[in-house]
């Protein structure tokens, strides 16, 4: 899945992962599994006039990557899990073509392999699992790389989970949250549910607020972690 040739008619993201304020002067790859994962990384910067690669697969960012030499990228975002390769294989061979790019993985895992967790090439890795519980790591991973610094967060580094509350969602929620796993905006929900887009907008407000978090991304990666829907 490529959606790079897509970024330059659609329609700017939402700033709530933060990162939209973060300056980055070159180029950003993103890489991940799912188009509702992908979609959503991208929509976290806020507009995609900095993204020329968003593909699932390790290799299609790595021909991304090399075909840009001469205007090389600044940041790799992607997840260790992809529809194809793997997310610690494609920062190690991504740094190998531009060592000064900057990287940050998204570890659906929660954990770091063991051959990966001291190597030189891995700058910050965001557990899913701290990302569920809290907005912040992966704006404090992109500005702690940016800075030269590495990070890993919170679970990474003391070995220790969050405590993990799963709410009881009725069958409309399960519905809606089934739809945001598959990639869909509230236009396009409420077209499916043939509803208004205000209903829609609605449905996922309630949403998020019966699993007590902040945005799409954090709902449907705690409904991954809760066995309520899978990507």
């Amino acid at each position: 899945m490529d959606l790079t040739p897509f970024l330059a008619n659609a329609a700017n993201g939402t700033p709530e992962e933060g990162l939209e304020s973060i300056e980055i002067p070159g180029r950003v790859a993103v890489a991940a599994k799912g188009r509702f994962l992908l979609r959503a990384l991208c929509r976290s910067f806020g507009g995609y006039s900095r993204i020329t690669c968003a593909v699932n697969e390790q290799q299609a960012c790595l021909g991304y990557l090399a075909a840009e030499a001469d205007d090389p990228y600044q940041l790799l975002v992607c997840t260790d899990f992809l529809a194809s390769g793997n997310g610690f294989d494609l920062v190690r061979e991504a740094r190998q073509l531009h060592p000064k790019l900057h990287t940050v993985i998204l570890a659906l895992g929660d954990a770091i392999p063991a051959e990966c967790s001291e190597a030189r090439w891995l700058e910050a890795v965001v557990a899913e699992a701290d990302f569920v519980d809290d907005q912040q790591p992966l704006r404090a991973a992109v500005m702690a790389v940016l800075g030269g610094h590495s990070y890993r967060s919170p679970s990474l580094r003391t070995g220790l989970l969050p405590y993990l509350s799963c709410p009881r969602l009725t069958p409309r929620e399960y519905e809606v949250l089934d739809l945001l796993a598959s990639g869909l905006s509230d236009r396009e929900i409420a077209t499916r549910l043939v509803v208004s887009n205000e209903t829609a907008h609605t449905y996922t407000k309630r949403l998020l607020q019966t699993l007590n978090v902040h945005n799409r991304l954090q709902a449907v990666l705690k409904g991954m972690r809760c066995g309520m829907v899978q990507i």
